[in-house]
Order: structure tokens, then C-alpha cells, then sequence
């Protein structure tokens, strides 16, 4: 089981290469098993993130058998969040 800080990375790390990804697209989505392979986390790591991230509206996933994420969108909500932090860095 992973550390709350773990946990929170990981979320921090999916979101990020989601948006990333996506270039802040709503309409793109990627299959769940590209950030799996990109972020390198354990399976039942990246679905725990995907689901905090769901529950927080700032990502939409449809769901393989298992728990496992067969494609992730960005909402609104996310690409809100999102480019305030990117406006944050400078």
C-alpha cells in the first residue's frame, strides 16, 4: 500500500500527464494504459489516483473489467486546474 505522499503523487503525476498529453483537449482522450507505462506506478496505484481524480471531477475514465482504466479525458474542472498552475509557474 502506498504512503499518503505516494498517493498523492501519483495523482499529481496522472493528472499532469494527462494534460500533457492531451494539450488541455477535452476531446482527446488516452488509453489507460499509456500513463500506466509512461508514470511507471503499479496498476492498482494508477486506478486509486483515477479514482481520487474522479471523485474530484478534474478527470473522466471509462473502466476495463478489474478496476483497470481503459481511457482517461480531462473534464472541465481539471483543465481549469490544470492551466491556473501552469499560469502559476510563469
Amino acid at each position: 500500500m502506498a504512503t499518503l505522499r505516494e498517493r498523492q503523487l501519483h495523482r499529481e503525476r496522472a493528472l499532469t500527464a494527462l494534460y500533457e498529453a492531451t494539450g488541455g483537449d477535452r476531446l482527446l482522450g488516452v488509453p489507460g494504459r499509456k500513463p500506466r507505462n509512461d508514470l511507471r506506478v503499479p496498476e492498482e496505484d494508477l486506478a486509486a489516483a483515477c479514482t481520487y481524480l474522479t471523485g474530484e471531477g478534474l478527470i473522466s475514465v471509462d473502466w476495463e473489467p478489474g478496476n483497470t482504466p481503459a481511457m482517461v479525458t480531462l473534464t472541465h474542472q481539471g483543465i481549469l486546474r490544470m492551466e491556473a498552475e501552469e499560469e502559476e509557474r510563469g
